[in-house]
């Protein structure tokens, strides 16, 4: 089976929807996936996800179903510095790597702003989503791999979003979303493969091919949206720093 995560394109977060980029990036990343042979769609119901998935849609004449757990993380912690409100992925290095609970997939969310945020259940929420559609696509989770109940080479592409993204890829493959959050940058239409590999019959593994693919981008002179990133030096006034 093969699995493919895709990130919205370029946002408007004001409108949920794309920036006039972001709608060139969703055009693009479709003539890619028009000619592929995909056994189903799922969507994020948020706009920005269900926008760049669109075109593609209208091309292949094709339905999608709107998963809830697809949606952005929504577990929002409180920042020590401040006080306020953020995701819990745009952490300053030198505060969230003094931590060991944050590499390990096991506690990671039990920390007490974790904890304060229902971080762990939010995760749990997502973990639960993605083991029932892979369970419906023939593969059901035993311990950290998946029994491979109806083995296939079906394709199947979920339109979401980083946070999530790092989420269920954590899960996968046995990681801590933290690492991936803050290690890994998917930037906006991004395509993230993941394949099974069953090297003993009916015991499946999930293994990344490729994160964050953006080749269809750069293939047609598109520059990548820098959404996700942070400044590449400080002195880079223009780009964000927090």
């Amino acid at each position: 089976m093969k699995l493919i995560v895709i990130r919205h394109g370029d946002p408007d977060y004001s409108i949920d929807s794309l920036t006039e980029k972001g709608w060139r990036e969703a055009e693009l990343l479709s003539r890619r996936l028009v000619g592929m042979d995909i056994k189903a769609f799922y969507l994020s119901p948020l706009g920005r996800a269900k926008d760049t998935a669109s075109i593609t849609l209208k091309k292949m004449n094709r339905r999608a179903v709107i998963l809830p757990w697809l949606r952005e993380f929504q577990a929002p912690i409180t920042d020590e510095r401040t006080g306020e409100k953020r995701i819990p992925w745009d952490w300053l290095p030198s505060e969230w790597t003094r931590v060991d609970e944050y590499y390990d997939q096991n506690l990671w969310h039990t920390t007490p702003i974790m904890r304060a945020g229902h971080v762990g259940k939010e995760a749990a929420r997502v973990y639960a989503g993605l083991d029932e559609l892979l369970k419906v696509h023939g593969y059901e989770r035993e311990g950290r791999l998946y029994r491979a109940v109806c083995p296939n080479k079906d394709t199947v592409i979920l339109f979401c979003h980083f946070g999530v993204e790092c989420v269920m890829l954590g899960h996968l493959i046995g990681v801590s979303p933290m690492v991936l959050w803050h290690g890994m940058c998917a930037a906006p239409a991004s395509v993230t493969t993941l394949v099974t590999e069953e090297r003993r019959k009916g015991v499946a593994l999930f293994r990344i091919n490729s994160f964050g693919d953006i080749s269809h981008l750069y293939a047609a002179g598109e520059e990548p949206s820098f959404a996700a990133r942070f400044c590449e030096t400080f002195d880079e006034a223009d780009q964000r720093h927090d």
